[in-house]
């Protein structure tokens, strides 16, 4: 993983050289003024996430409305390398065949920047998928539906503000769900600006009659996995790691701690725990070990997050190459498998190829495996 995180920093700076390269070229004629102040704005702008991550661990606490700023530029900047790089390195192949096409950072600046600005607002238009499923297992009572609706990957912290995070809460409320199920990575780097802003607040406002249950992401690591934990006990969500509980109509959630945490329990031995003649949800962040899942023969439904799959294109080819399942719905034997691209993002502000979801599980249950 260290090498990965190495070779993207090298292919960063690379890309923004090139960029930087050719903005200098096409400001040739104008003074040198001119282009010392780009190039200041331009490196500023390149090097603003790592200038904010260090300066927010170092100091632990930023104004908000500061940091929120300087995040969205940093962050957002790593797409518009993206793009700016793929452009011009399409009007560069142009200018092979045309020498007197002299416009190619200008017709790249302007397709990059168009292309940011649907991307940032496709992302504050979450999509609802509907996913129906029949679980072939009773459940206790008269029920023999239930309306979940599932989220993973809120990233809450210096990218999300509370007005957005009321937007989506409002959105999974109007789905009046029985059960709300949150895959993880609830968190993004830091619980201090969650803290900050009180989104505790505005996560209880979450309506579910039979609760609120999550399981911890990689993300919950990275800020921290204790401090989570006792912020989401400050909210109404139940935390699940490597736990089973068995709600009233005899559903038994299983949440399965992060593989961040290399002591957690395998699969194999959480399937021991539970009741295989009830409806059996496991929760599990990342979705690796599919077919092990699969194997155990007891669980109904997996959800996941974390691949976002992949958030903007061409990423998505790349998840869709690291992951068995990286995006949407597949059953295997009588296991249901449902990947989420997550409600909201790490990093970038922009969905570009890709949708920001929540996903309501319409779930029918039947008697067919009473014993009689």
């Amino acid at each position: 993983m260290p090498v990965f995180f190495l070779l993207l920093l090298i292919s960063y700076l690379l890309g923004n050289i090139y960029i930087f390269v050719r903005g200098l070229q096409a400001l040739e004629q104008i003074s040198g003024i001119i282009k010392w102040i780009f190039g200041l704005s331009y490196w500023t702008g390149a090097l603003m996430l790592v200038v904010i991550f260090i300066a927010f661990r170092k100091s632990g606490q930023m104004p908000f409305s500061l940091g929120h700023i300087l995040f969205l530029i940093g962050s957002g900047w790593l797409v518009f390398t993206l793009y700016m790089v793929i452009f011009l390195a399409c009007t560069d192949l142009v200018r092979v065949f045309n020498h007197s096409f002299q416009y190619g950072f200008v017709v790249s600046l302007l397709l990059t920047f168009g292309l940011l600005v649907y991307g940032y607002i496709h992302y504050r238009h979450p999509n609802r998928q509907v996913i129906p499923i029949t679980i072939n297992k009773p459940l206790e009572g008269a029920k023999e539906k239930l309306r979940i609706v599932a989220i993973s990957d809120w990233h809450l912290g210096l990218g999300t503000t509370t007005k957005k995070l009321r937007e989506d809460i409002d959105f999974i409320n109007a789905q009046k769900p029985d059960l709300i199920l949150i895959g993880g990575d609830l968190i993004d780097n830091s619980v201090a600006p969650v803290i900050d802003r009180g989104m505790d607040g505005e996560l209880n406002r979450l309506q579910a009659t039979m609760g609120i249950y999550m399981t911890p992401g990689n993300h919950e690591y990275i800020s921290g996995i204790r401090d989570c934990s006792d912020f989401i006990k400050r909210t109404q969500i139940i935390l699940l790691r490597d736990s089973i509980l068995t709600l009233p109509c005899g559903l038994q959630l299983v949440g399965r701690d992060d593989r961040s945490n290399p002591n957690r329990l395998s699969i194999g031995d959480l399937a021991l725990l539970t009741d295989s003649s009830r409806p059996v949800i496991l929760l599990d962040h990342q979705p690796y070990g599919l077919d092990e899942v699969e194997a155990t023969g007891v669980v109904d439904l997996q959800f996941s997050g974390h691949t976002h799959n992949g958030q903007v294109f061409p990423l998505s080819l790349l998840t869709g190459y690291l992951f068995d399942l990286s995006y949407g719905y597949e059953k295997r034997g009588n296991t249901n498998f449902y990947v989420s691209s997550g409600i909201a993002l790490w990093g970038p502000p922009f969905r570009i190829g890709t949708c920001s979801e929540i996903v309501v599980f319409e779930c029918s249950f039947t008697a067919g495996n009473e014993k009689i």
